[in-house]
């Protein structure tokens, strides 16, 4: 049972695009973030932009920040349980989105976990989420597979191996790429998934450029013209 002297971990969903600050907060939620003094990030600098943007009653520089990346040593995250297990409720943010959903924070709420402390996560987009439910793909039945292999042949076994996965659970197949390789990316899937199968593009996610189509394979080759670099991109594909 969890001890009444420990804080609470509070998921803090921020905005997917970058370019808007704006709360996305339910008014409840946005009241427990502005009484927080300690906050878990992935960037400083984008957790300070977002914070000062939601007029919280105290000055950003009185906020306690801690930075947890993929490549955080274990010893870090332990310490960064301290103001938790002094009885200080804290926040954990991601640099986009869901805390915890494709995101470094995973390791914070595990060991939040072992600890016995609460965790609360607060309502708020994930991509891959709406990806789902704007793709007209099966949304019973998916796997998230997070980022496919860089090098092009363990790559293309990769997307063979997960169609022939979607064919065979009939299952909704979700993953993402570094921006920079999602023109890579896209080449490889028209390239090799059977014509058939069906790939949703959901690209610039809550943007004023967002665009999601959902289309066969066959019907995406006459699609010529998508510039999908350096973009923010979720692929889904179900056979």
């Amino acid at each position: 049972m969890t001890s009444k002297t420990y804080g609470h971990l509070y998921l803090i969903p921020v905005p997917i695009d970058q370019n808007n600050r704006e709360s996305v907060l339910l008014e409840k939620h946005r009241k427990i973030v502005e009484h927080l003094d300690y906050f878990i990030v992935e960037n400083e600098k984008t957790a300070r932009f977002y914070l000062g943007a939601l007029n919280l009653h105290k000055p950003i520089n009185q906020l306690h920040f801690e930075v947890l990346t993929q490549t955080s040593p274990p010893e870090d995250i332990t310490h960064y349980l301290t103001p938790l297990l002094e009885g200080f409720d804290v926040g954990l943010l991601s640099e986009s989105g869901c805390p915890g959903v494709a995101d470094p924070g995973s390791k914070m709420v595990a060991l939040a976990h072992q600890k016995d402390i609460k965790v609360i996560p607060m309502t708020g987009p994930s991509s891959i989420i709406l990806a789902l439910m704007a793709s007209g793909l099966n949304g019973q039945q998916f796997k998230f597979h997070g980022y496919l292999p860089s090098e092009k042949e363990d790559r293309i076994k990769k997307i063979i191996l997960i169609e022939n996965e979607s064919s065979k659970y009939h299952e909704t197949q979700i993953f993402i790429e570094t921006p920079y390789r999602n023109q890579h990316i896209f080449n490889d899937l028209i390239d090799k998934l059977q014509d058939k199968t069906k790939l949703c593009i959901a690209l610039d996610m809550t943007s004023e450029n967002e665009f999601i189509l959902t289309k066969s394979v066959k019907d995406w080759k006459k699609l010529t013209t998508l510039d999908l670099k350096n973009k923010p991109c979720v692929f889904l594909l179900q056979a």
